[in-house]
């Protein structure tokens, strides 16, 4: 179990319960009031841990390395049903983005969404998690696919932003990213938006267009990262935590500035503590999300979809 550097007070009790659970294993020693002291004080000390968590703890809980990815969601979500489909039929198969057809429960659902790695080898394999604009017409192509069969599609951000490359940039990554955005607009068909850890920049807003966008609690949404925030500001990576409290890059800062239309709880500890609770909290916000817009009519829907977000960042003085 790897810890972050605010979760050290919890490393510490939870090593001292185990010390204690081994003398009480391995001697006469009754110890069982001493752990039980021990774990109550390790629940009240994750709870004041996790209840008052600052904007850029919840970055870094968004970036832990156990914290489950785009397929780990999928494979919960649809298990054996979920066949993934490839290629933007023009350059490649963009391995940063993933997408294919699944069932949860009797439903089908388009799934999409950025799939980081595990390890220094498919994390390269995977560039990061950062999409080439052949990763954009990907998604946009099975969208388009999706809509043509009346499917629903699922969309599943985690993202530090589209790929920067002048490769990329050279084969119109600007342009991709702003087709996506257009033609999302439009598609006939619900989209469920659910941000399930990084949220960047147009590398998010690629995939983000959505009936209802979703926000898991440790997860962010923002223009840009902390850390380039506070090198473009201060020259510098020192100043991320106030670049992280200036961006209202949280869920709860996107519930009040009206970007974001519901957040996901998590278990206390993050997502990745216990990720059968996270996901099953996540289909069952799917299927809730989807029973209020599959009788929509097309024409209303996009227009509902339309008007959302063009009354973003209204206001009256």
């Amino acid at each position: 179990m790897e810890y972050l550097d605010f979760e050290q007070p919890i490393k510490e009790l939870e090593d001292q319960l185990t010390k204690c659970q081994v003398i009480g294993e391995e001697s006469d020693v009754d110890v069982t009031a001493t752990c039980k002291k021990i774990e109550k004080k390790l629940e009240k000390t994750k709870k004041d841990i996790y209840k008052n968590l600052s904007a850029w703890q919840r970055v870094q809980l968004s970036r832990h390395p156990n914290r489950p990815y785009t397929l780990d969601y999928i494979k919960a979500l649809a298990g054996n049903t979920f066949m993934e489909l490839h290629g933007d039929r023009n350059v490649k198969d963009d391995k940063a983005m993933i997408g294919g057809l699944g069932k949860i429960g009797d439903q089908s659902f388009m799934f999409i969404g950025q799939q980081k790695g595990y390890n220094t080898k498919t994390r390269q394999y995977r560039n990061f998690g950062m999409a080439n604009p052949e990763g954009y017409r990907k998604a946009l192509r099975l969208m388009k696919m999706a809509e043509k069969f009346n499917i629903p599609v699922v969309t599943l951000i985690d993202t530090p932003g589209a790929y920067p490359g002048l490769e990329a940039e050279e084969r119109g990554q600007g342009e991709a990213i702003a087709r996506n955005i257009f033609e999302m607009t439009r598609l006939k068909t619900p989209i469920i938006t659910i941000i399930i850890g990084e949220g960047a920049s147009g590398g998010a807003l690629g995939i983000g267009v959505g009936d209802k966008v979703l926000m898991l609690e440790n997860s962010w949404y923002s223009v840009i990262s902390p850390e380039n925030c506070s090198s473009i500001l201060w020259r510098s990576w020192e100043h991320k935590k106030k670049a992280a409290e200036a961006l209202k890059l949280t869920a709860e800062d996107g519930i009040k500035l009206k970007i974001v239309d519901a957040i996901i709880k998590e278990p206390l500890g993050g997502a990745h503590s216990d990720r059968v609770t996270t996901f099953k909290e996540v289909e069952k916000t799917i299927l809730e999300v989807y029973e209020s817009l599959k009788d929509l009519k097309e024409k209303d829907l996009v227009m509902q979809r339309m008007e959302k977000y063009s009354t973003m960042g209204v206001y009256k003085e």
